[in-house]
């Protein structure tokens, strides 16, 4: 028995879509010449800060804290000496899914009391239809181009031997450092001050491919 003919393709989609989320990293300080006195303004700071993000209600989509330290700075880096100050930090991460709040929310934070945020970085859900919408036109894509290469041999498309998804890459992850939106403020308190009006904040494309590879069998060519 003559075994039928194999074609072999590959198919290939590329999207470029709005982000649907974002994230920031949000670094809380404090310095004191006393370790208590630090770790008590540092526990005040932190939630100062973690207020002003929950008053945004649903518009922000998960809160974590990801770190905490108090360390002690040395007057002397190369031997053993009096402590200079300790020095005390809270990692925040934020992801905000309602981005027109994105903008005020980073100035609010930036204008915070010792405070630093590093972002936005814009990106999509694990979970986005957009991963399996470029899957689907990468298919489309190889049933298209093998059924090209069987007209032009005078065949048809008579079956699917394999489909091997190669996988989705989202080009979102390239790495992407943002400068701080804020460096830290002093720490003698100030004034209350009218709050600075919102950043405009234009959201970083998202790109995201897909690749698969197919094998189909198709009728004897017809070369005539």
């Amino acid at each position: 028995m003559t075994q039928e003919p194999v074609i072999s393709v590959r198919g290939e989609a590329l999207l470029e879509v709005d982000p649907e989320i974002a994230h920031l990293s949000v670094y809380v300080q404090s310095k004191d010449d006393d370790r208590r006195k630090a770790l008590d303004r540092l526990v005040a700071n932190n939630r100062r800060c973690l207020e002003l993000i929950r008053s945004y209600g649903d518009a922000v989509e998960k809160l974590e804290t990801g770190a905490l330290t108090v360390t002690p700075v040395l007057k002397y880096r190369r031997r053993e000496g009096d402590i200079n100050y300790y020095q005390g930090t809270v990692w925040i991460k934020v992801t905000v899914q309602d981005l027109s709040v994105l903008g005020e929310l980073v100035t609010r934070l930036a204008d915070t009391e010792r405070t630093r945020v590093d972002g936005p970085y814009w990106a999509l859900r694990r979970d986005s239809e957009v991963y399996a919408e470029a899957a689907r036109q990468a298919v489309h894509q190889a049933v298209q181009r093998a059924r090209s290469y069987a007209e032009a041999l005078g065949s048809e498309l008579t079956g699917l031997v394999e489909l091997a998804d190669e996988g989705l890459t989202s080009r979102a992850a390239e790495t992407f450092r943002a400068e701080p939106m804020a460096a830290y403020a002093a720490a003698a308190p100030v004034a209350a001050a009218e709050e600075p009006p919102p950043l405009d904040l234009e959201p970083r494309t998202q790109t995201v491919s897909a690749t698969v590879e197919a094998r189909f069998t198709v009728s004897r060519p017809s070369f005539g």
